[in-house]
């Protein structure tokens, strides 16, 4: 089988489900945006503030990885800021290769400089449509759905929720919450699962990223979860073959094909996986579970679509047809309507692929 090259994994199209804005920020838009308000960072050269962003997040601890966060979070507190945040978001995903993307960001986080939520939402959407005009004039199409989060440790959820369904015709596709597990388990937040399901609305749950199967188990029999954000810890269900056997919470997350937002870089540096090679995503993949793959944090970790796949390709030999199958998988699990996720497939992803598997 001939390599796979870095620049040709670029060039193929992805589809990405788990990214933060605010994991996502340019170091040099960190910096820029840090003098505007007076906010102190580590360091203002920004070559070396993203090698700071990726060496504290290499701790082993989520709780540590999210205290990152503090310095981007503080920088995207005005309209202007928050637009160009994703405006750029919008550009560099297009520019290494991602036709669909859904990137997520907690408005409550937000409202320092007196926003409103509806006008944090409305700026983000905002420069999302502006850097897709412009990456669609460069060539590089891109379709980008807006989640929604709430901080699974605060009390805004119900709040969040109906924020969502507001602006589902506007750019909002779907609903999610994120933050440390431990202590804050999902059903805390039954109210707005409960609502979003009678609003025919698509959600996504952090679970089983630094917590175990207990935490799976409640998004999804619980919450009634479209997708689980990580969802790593459900190799925890499963016991070591030949042949592997699945508990019974894997078997259902397998046979009802629940999609896996697996960030494979992001795992090792929460501790959640020793290292790429470790990674459960192999074994997920070789027993058909619909496993994505994802970024989750651009910054932090230092990384880019191509990049995580790059990484997969080394550890485990994958060829251009583990990289449709990934490719497929996400696209299938997307939160746009049907024809448009068919469209996609059928016209841009298939056709790249054919080419190289021909």
């Amino acid at each position: 089988m001939v390599a796979i090259r870095y620049e040709d994994i670029v060039k193929v199209p992805k589809a990405l489900l788990h990214d933060h804005l605010d994991g996502g920020l340019r170091p040099a838009t960190v910096v820029e945006l840090a003098a505007e308000v007076g906010h102190e960072l580590p360091t203002t050269d920004p070559e070396a503030l993203g090698r700071w962003f990726v060496e504290a997040a290499n701790s082993g601890s989520l709780e540590r990885y999210l205290e990152t966060f503090a310095h981007t979070v503080a920088v995207m507190q005005t309209a202007p800021a928050l637009r160009r945040v994703a405006r750029e978001c919008a550009l560099d995903l297009a520019a290494d290769g991602v036709v669909y993307a859904e990137v997520r960001f907690a408005p409550e986080q937000h409202l320092e400089q007196h926003l409103t939520l509806d006008e944090v939402v409305e700026a983000v959407v905002a420069g999302f449509v502006e850097g897709s005009e412009q990456a669609a004039a460069a060539g590089t199409p891109i379709r980008i759905g807006t989640l929604l989060t709430a901080m699974r440790h605060a009390a805004r959820s119900q709040e969040i929720a109906e924020l969502a369904v507001r602006h589902r015709d506007t750019g909002v596709v779907g609903f999610d919450i994120a933050g440390a597990e431990a202590g804050f388990p999902p059903t805390r937040h039954l109210d707005a699962f409960e609502y979003l399901q009678r609003e025919n609305f698509h959600f996504t749950i952090h679970a089983g990223e630094a917590f175990g199967l207990p935490s799976i188990w409640q998004a999804i029999q619980w919450c009634g979860a479209d997708r689980l954000g990580h969802g790593v810890r459900i190799v925890d269900d499963i016991t070591p073959g030949p042949p592997p056997v699945l508990g019974r919470l894997a078997a259902y997350v397998r046979d009802k094909r629940i999609p896996l937002e697996l960030c494979p870089s992001s795992n090792v540096q929460t501790g959640a996986a020793a290292s790429i090679a470790d990674h459960p995503i192999g074994l997920l993949r070789d027993l058909r579970f619909r496993v994505t793959v994802n970024t989750d944090n651009r910054l932090m970790s230092g990384t880019s679509m191509s990049r995580e796949m790059a990484l997969l390709v080394d550890a485990f030999g994958y060829g251009w047809k583990e990289l449709q199958w990934f490719t497929i998988n996400a696209m299938k699990s997307a939160f746009i309507p049907f024809d448009e996720r068919l469209r996609i497939i059928d016209e841009v992803i298939k056709p790249a692929y054919a080419k190289l598997l021909a």
